[in-house]
């Protein structure tokens, strides 16, 4: 059976059982702070499994991709551990419980994909004696082939939690160990754990006591790949169809074959693994960047791009692959298959850079690693390993694996400080968002209850949270949650900020910070009680602050202009990338594979305001996917849509599927006005602007700039450009004067200090102190030097700038670098004499120091390096 035959009869299986089947979720968690990635098939059903959230169905059944990288120096080198996997899943909320999940997986392996009955083994918890009577008389599991094992029970810190059972598979003794007690549960790889059943019948108290729980819920979990690896007779989950044509093309790709080289294998497997995480990761929204789940991405994808490199690859070779995933992939995962294109520009672009990169950051690291040998070193400092990943791009976890090839360590500790420093320095310019807010339990709420609409005043309080606290009563201070019968503001979503405002009650007054939407659809409100108290039951005044939402509507019609826009100018492979509304300004993140010109940012602007001027009257209206669909609605990328969806459209210029809040005619907007375009990651750019008022202050300020600098340019207004044309040519051409001037003087210099010259062992060299102002003049310096020396020898100069800073640099020609000569070296042997550190090329050095009294010393000890060299 196929990979993708398995997957279908396994939903096809539990939707035969009364399951509700849902596509794959997202690998970005959805409301869930406490999770990078998603790593497990129940990690998307939490708030159906702790009851905050009804479920649409009380059994539901999934295949869902997975991400884990918290142990990805065995990928490769095992025969089961992966990055991406699938995990496929059947669950009860509180509905059927252990008979029916064993029995039904029971059934599933035996009689659907027809397992052999006397290779499969199951644990259990020694005092789970209901499981193991159902597997034994129920399942006619034999005695023998049925443990009871103090592991089998799931918790994590207090909770839901409960007993499991596993099922094992028997490879046959080939692939296990020489023990004669060899059974599940051993670490060699005889019995191969394929489906765990996990029965949450318990609720963890504070003081470590087991309460049982009022409604007991099922998470099942049984890993595809491992599943398809026991079908298809494989060794491995990498000779399964789900992966190894990834393997064959890259091995074609490189020359090499599978299973003749045991550290080519482990390449070819990394390479295979990464791809299918690649691909999974950014189709679902997750883009190459240094931080969370960014970085995940750019690690893994350079991981493989080095492994190609190992493998002998020159060049592109990732970007072909992804069309070998979702060949495998794409029929049984929609996401993956409809984003073939754009993930293909994304690793593209991130190879090509990384490429770029990859052999300088190698040769330094290399270079270093020479260095600390020959200092007797076996660590890599952390400030090195920094300047790699920060430099180079190298994440820590390439270099400490390059290292490690190399019999080094690295200082790990001093990586974290340079990281956290930088850290700290970005954290002072960015604005934190919004913290996420936990709800109390809602599910007592009907959704018949709860209403939208825009027009409402009032309503009553349904009920009031303060944390995960359900409330009777909030005082004046407290920071609360609130939710409404039918509510006038806007949640959050789609990029744009929610409503601000204030609800009044009888007895008191909230003040609305923010207003959300939790995953099932319900409005809260964030705010604090600013006044008096306010009650669950109370009658309420809403007020919404209009001003700031029509200065919102105003800015999020325009980021639908503004992405029609840049279709029209850029070309149809634009996609958006993430967007953010505010009354201020708007910001629109779009996939874009080079910057953004100057005539092409002034056709976008025109365009739009082109729109603006038309005063066209938007059309909105809910409709389902198909007629959205029809009508060539834009989705959001990574967005979620029900099978009901509201369409915005600007009559033959932009139509998007968008829950926000809008103008009623294009008109409303005013003008639009770019402030400015960056590249923000590998393949996204991002393009700020703003409207209405914001845009008519601006226009009044740039007006008054321009008389000032008329006035300080002795001119008038529409003169200044050409005034200032003259005074900057002015300026150039005294500049250059004055440069001609310096290098006169540097060559004068450089000839002078010829004094200095000595010859160490045969090579002619300059150790000298000058007089320079800048890093540039001092490198200037040591070039005329050498060329005083014939063009062959070494020139190390020293100069202090300021009163506590000495600076250096080095200059060697190659025919000295051939004698064991290094720049590199020489000029660090110098600046720590004065405090300082510093490297380079074996051909060219430049350092500092913080110690100018000691730079004759310094001097010397870069002529004792050099010396000690060319021994």
């Amino acid at each position: 059976m196929k990979g993708n035959e398995l997957r279908q009869a396994y939903l096809q299986f539990f939707e035969s059982k009364g399951h509700l089947r849902l596509d794959s979720f997202s690998l970005i968690p959805e409301n869930d702070p406490s999770l990078l990635l998603i790593g497990a098939g129940m990690a998307p059903l939490k708030p159906f499994f702790t009851g905050k959230l009804v479920p649409p169905c009380h059994r539901i059944t999934t295949s869902q991709k997975c991400m884990r990288t918290g142990d990805l120096e065995n990928v490769g080198r095992t025969a089961r551990h992966h990055t991406f996997f699938e995990m496929l899943g059947n669950f009860s909320f509180g509905d059927y419980f252990k008979k029916e999940a064993i029995h039904w997986a029971w059934e599933f392996l035996t009689e659907v994909i027809k397992l052999d009955k006397n290779r499969l083994y199951v644990t259990v918890y020694p005092d789970d004696q209901e499981a193991y009577d159902t597997w034994h008389n129920d399942c006619g599991v034999e005695e023998s082939h049925i443990s009871r094992l103090e592991d089998n029970f799931w918790e994590i810190g207090e909770g839901p939690c409960g007993p499991d059972s596993e099922i094992f598979f028997d490879q046959g003794p080939e692939h296990g160990c020489d023990d004669p007690n060899c059974a599940p549960g051993c670490d060699c790889d005889r019995y191969l754990e394929i489906w765990n059943l996990v029965f949450t019948q318990f609720n963890k108290m504070p003081d470590g006591s087991y309460e049982p729980l009022e409604h007991k819920n099922i998470d099942t979990g049984a890993g595809l790949e491992r599943l398809a690896s026991v079908l298809q007779h494989c060794k491995t989950n990498f000779e399964t169809d789900l992966i190894f044509p990834i393997i064959e093309a890259t091995a074609k790709r490189a020359g090499v074959s599978y299973n003749d080289n045991e550290s080519t294998d482990v390449s070819l497997k990394v390479i295979a693994d990464h791809a299918r995480a690649v691909t999974a990761l950014i189709s679902d929204g997750v883009l190459p960047s240094n931080e969370g789940r960014g970085y995940v991405l750019r690690r893994i994808l350079r991981r493989a791009v080095r492994h190609g490199r190992l493998l002998g690859i020159d060049g592109i070779f990732l970007t072909p692959l992804i069309d070998v995933v979702v060949d495998i992939l794409g029929p049984g995962i929609k996401s993956i298959a409809e984003k073939k294109d754009f993930v293909k520009r994304v690793v593209q672009n991130e190879e090509e850079r990384f490429n770029q990169t990859l052999e300088q950051g190698l040769e330094l690291l290399y270079s270093l690693i020479d260095t600390l040998s020959a200092e007797k070193a076996t660590v890599v400092p952390g400030v090195e390993v920094f300047k790699l990943y920060d430099t180079y791009g190298f994440p820590w976890e390439l270099t400490e694996e390059i290292a490690s090839e190399r019999g080094f360590s690295i200082d790990r500790d001093g990586f974290d400080a340079a990281m956290k420093e930088q850290r700290e320095r970005a954290r002072e310019a960015r604005v934190k968002e919004d913290a996420k807010v936990e709800t109390p339990d809602i599910t007592f709420l009907k959704d018949e209850e709860l209403l939208e609409d825009e027009t409402v005043t009032v309503s009553s309080v349904l009920m009031i949270g303060k944390g995960s606290e359900r409330l009777q009563t909030a005082a004046d201070g407290d920071e609360i949650t609130v939710i409404v019968r039918t509510t006038p503001f806007h949640a959050e979503g789609g990029g744009q900020l929610g409503d601000t405002g204030f609800i009044v009650g009888p007895m008191g007054k909230v003040e609305v910070h923010n207003t959300k939407r939790l995953p099932e659809g319900t409005v809260y409100h964030i705010g604090t009680v600013v006044e008096g108290s306010v009650s669950e039951g109370d009658d309420v005044t809403l007020e919404v602050d209009t001003d700031r939402r029509a200065a919102m509507a105003r800015n999020h019609t325009a980021t639908h202009l503004l992405h029609a826009a840049l279709k029209q100018v850029l070309g149809e492979h634009v996609n958006q990338a993430g967007s953010l509304v505010t009354p201020d300004y708007l910001r629109f993140d779009f996939t874009h594979f080079s910057p953004v010109t100057q005539e092409e940012l002034e056709k976008i602007e025109a365009l739009v305001n082109e729109e603006i001027l038309k005063a066209t009257d938007l059309a909105i209206a809910e409709m389902s996917m198909d007629e959205a669909k029809a009508k060539g609605a834009m989705a959001l990328f990574g967005d979620k849509y029900g099978d009901v969806v509201r369409v915005v459209e600007v009559p033959g210029f932009s139509v998007e599927l968008c829950g926000g809040s809008h103008v009623g005619n294009t008109a409303f907007i005013g003008s639009f006005r770019l402030t400015s375009e960056s590249g923000i990651g590998s393949g996204v750019r991002r393009i700020e602007a703003i409207t209405g008022r914001a845009a008519l202050e601006a226009a009044k300020q740039d007006r008054l700039t321009i008389e000032r600098l008329a006035g300080e340019l002795k001119t008038k207004p529409a003169q200044v450009e050409e005034r200032l044309h003259q005074v900057l040519a002015d300026a150039k051409a005294v500049e250059h004067e004055l440069n001609e001037i310096r290098k006169e003087i540097t060559a004068s210099g450089a000839a002078d200090i010829v004094s200095a010259k000595v010859n160490i062992n045969g090579v002619d060299a300059i150790f000298a102190s000058v007089r320079v102002n800048t890093m540039d003049e001092l490198r200037d310096y040591a070039d005329q030097a050498l060329d005083v020396l014939g063009g062959s020898g070494v020139v190390l100069l020293g100069s202090v700038m300021g009163d506590d800073k000495v600076s250096f640099a080095c200059k060697v020609s190659k025919d000295i670098v051939g004698r064991g000569a290094h720049a590199g070296n020489i000029v660090k042997a110098a600046a720590q004499v004065t405090g300082g550190n510093g490297g380079g090329r074996p051909d060219m050095a430049q350092a500092g120091g913080k110690e100018p009294d000691k730079l004759s010393a310094a001097l010397k000890a870069g002529g004792d390096a050099l010396s000690s060299m060319l021994q």
